[in-house]
């Protein structure tokens, strides 16, 4: 554990679905601790990531993407994210270059003053190996104009560029103190949680339009075993009877290649065998339950209309 002359915060990722903030925490953390897919609105509990940068602890809140909210269930992930900004030290606003300054973004500005009005606010500009440079630095100017951000990172998340001088801005503005986690931790969420978010990623990568939102996972069991291994059961919840055969697949082909990737990309994380064990089952009113958002960590009364 850090001592008491050390640095440690919270810094809350947000942004339009899909701007790259999962992959930006994974790549600060050095560790793959959120759900990455090329489909918008994938992350949807407030996802705590731990960085470390010199004497500073930087705990990363890999927020829902902020959208328009349609079900219960995107209300309550839109919350989540809000809730993530009020309790930050730090907010980065993450955008795409190639997408500028959509309604999306507006709409992020205009809420940004009034729901972190006292919370210093950096912009990062992802993606910036697709576009110009002189568009670049007309966008970094635009957005500037709209809104006091204390700094501005031009950032390529996914190769890495410029995410260490945004790490080491972040680590030198977390308030002095004692680190909030042990030092070889790197995320706050429980072993079982991870893991149904790993195959809930295999799968949001395999299946298509809108079914993989249609769909949770949850880990039902898990088990020690004496030789080092672990077993892992494991329930996905559609909510109706045609997605079952979808994720099944033709011969269970389907499920099978997800249960295969997603094993494998476990054991890598834990270390260790793991046997893991998948059942599908339908369940029309998921959508709707308290227990299942609880287990997604979500606040079920922040669905409400």
């Amino acid at each position: 554990m850090a001592e008491a002359q050390g640095r440690a915060g919270f810094v809350a990722l947000i942004g339009e679905p899909n701007a790259g903030k999962s992959t930006l925490l994974n790549r600060m953390v050095g560790a793959k601790v959120s759900i990455v897919t090329h489909k918008v609105q994938t992350t949807r509990a407030r996802i705590r990531g731990v960085a470390i940068e010199g004497p500073s602890q930087i705990v990363f809140v890999d927020t829902p993407g902020l959208f328009r909210p349609r079900r219960r269930l995107d209300r309550a992930m839109v919350a989540a994210a809000w809730a993530g900004v009020a309790d930050a030290d730090v907010v980065v606003l993450m955008i795409e270059a190639h997408r500028g300054v959509t309604p999306g973004v507006e709409a992020i500005l205009g809420a940004l003053a009034e729901r972190a009005p006292a919370r210093p606010v950096v912009l990062a500009i992802n993606k910036i190996d697709r576009v110009r440079a002189p568009d670049l630095l007309g966008l970094s100017a635009k957005m500037n104009e709209r809104f006091a951000f204390e700094e501005t990172f031009l950032i390529s998340a996914e190769k890495g560029h410029g995410v260490g001088d945004l790490k080491r801005w972040l680590a030198q503005a977390m308030p002095p103190g004692p680190w909030l986690y042990p030092e070889d931790q790197i995320a706050d969420l429980p072993l079982r949680m991870i893991a149904a978010e790993m195959t809930r990623e295999k799968l949001t990568l395999r299946l298509h339009q809108e079914l993989p939102y249609q769909l949770t996972v949850e880990t039902e069991g898990w088990d020690e075993r004496k030789d080092g291994s672990v077993r892992v059961d494991q329930v996905i919840f559609v909510a109706r009877e045609g997605h079952r055969g979808i994720i099944l697949g033709r011969g269970g082909e389907t499920i099978k290649a997800v249960s295969q990737a997603a094993r494998a990309e476990l054991a890598a994380f834990l270390g260790r065998k793991v046997h893991l064990f998948l059942q599908v089952r339908l369940r029309p009113g998921w959508l709707n339950e308290r227990e299942r958002f609880t287990r997604m960590g979500l606040d079920f009364s922040d669905g409400e209309p």
